[in-house]
């Protein structure tokens, strides 16, 4: 499918994304990539990374991967470090490491608990807290009035209340926090946007396997108002548009990209049903 933005809308831009072995995050590198920059992509495993890189430069796109846990201050300052040491600067950090499961709140443990909040919040914070020094306007690469991009991953999970996860949108919710504040406070003081995407269900991906198995997911289209589910692509032109000079004075939100679904509720009483009920009432009044 031919892409709505020009192939160079963020030429020579330098991207680190976190989980973009997989998923979601690696559509986001690789469509950044597409459009012009040159993205590293971080991750825990290895072999996931070597995979994804070599899968990127198949299609002559600059991509190298650096492995590394978001929850590590110390593997975070090591990767941003390599990152910058490689394209000699950074303009965009994409947080997208995540962590999810399903589990109601008594069959999960504070241990299961804390493991999602350090994934999702804690490494979201720790990556932009090193970041810090090379985003900033002034930093390696940048103007002095000139900052970078940051753009969080999060979820709708927390705008009302979902079924078994519990844990993730406390930590959605705390990601979305720390997009606001940090967006105000280094937005006044170092020109750098912080955004988040917020996306709905995502077809062939791990977390759509893992939440809505099809043993599962039965019906769930029909609850939908587009009535079908967002692929990868719908969220990295999201990224896009954010990274781009189209969403330069966009700061401090998140962007749900769900299709409309967290508005969604069942229609209890058939639209005709609706009809015919309102002619009664009317005739009442």
């Amino acid at each position: 499918m031919e892409s709505p933005f020009r192939a160079d809308v963020v030429k020579d831009k330098a991207a680190l994304v976190t989980g973009g072995g997989s998923g979601i995050c690696f559509e986001i590198a690789a469509q950044l990539a597409r459009h012009g920059a040159q993205v590293a992509i971080m991750g825990r495993r290895r072999e996931v990374l070597d995979k994804a890189v070599a899968a990127l430069r198949s299609q002559g796109l600059r991509a190298v991967g650096f492995d590394g846990d978001v929850r590590n201050q110390e593997d975070a300052a090591r990767v941003l470090a390599a990152t910058v040491a490689h394209f000699g600067k950074l303009d965009i950090l994409v947080n997208g490491a995540a962590g999810n499961f399903l589990a109601s709140p008594e069959d999960l443990t504070p241990k299961g608990f804390r493991t999602v909040l350090e994934i999702d919040t804690l490494g979201t914070y720790t990556m932009c807290y090193e970041a810090l020094k090379y985003l900033k306007k002034g930093g390696p690469g940048k103007g002095p009035s000139t900052g970078g991009l940051i753009i969080n991953i999060s979820a709708t999970l927390h705008y009302s209340a979902s079924w078994y996860q519990i844990h993730v949108s406390a930590a959605k919710a705390g990601v979305d926090s720390i997009t606001r504040s940090l967006a105000l406070e280094w937005g006044t003081d170092y020109d750098i946007r912080v955004n988040g995407i917020a996306p709905g269900p995502i077809q062939d991906t791990p977390g759509l396997r893992k939440l809505a198995p099809e043993e599962m997911s039965k019906g769930l289209r029909e609850m939908m108002p587009l009535f079908k589910f967002g692929e990868k692509r719908d969220i990295a032109m999201a990224a896009l548009y954010l990274a781009s000079d189209a969403g330069k004075y966009v700061n401090g939100t998140t962007l749900v990209v769900d299709g409309g679904l967290w508005l969604s509720h069942p229609r209890h009483i058939p639209k005709e049903e609706v009809r015919e009920l309102s002619k009664v009432v009317e005739k009442k009044v």
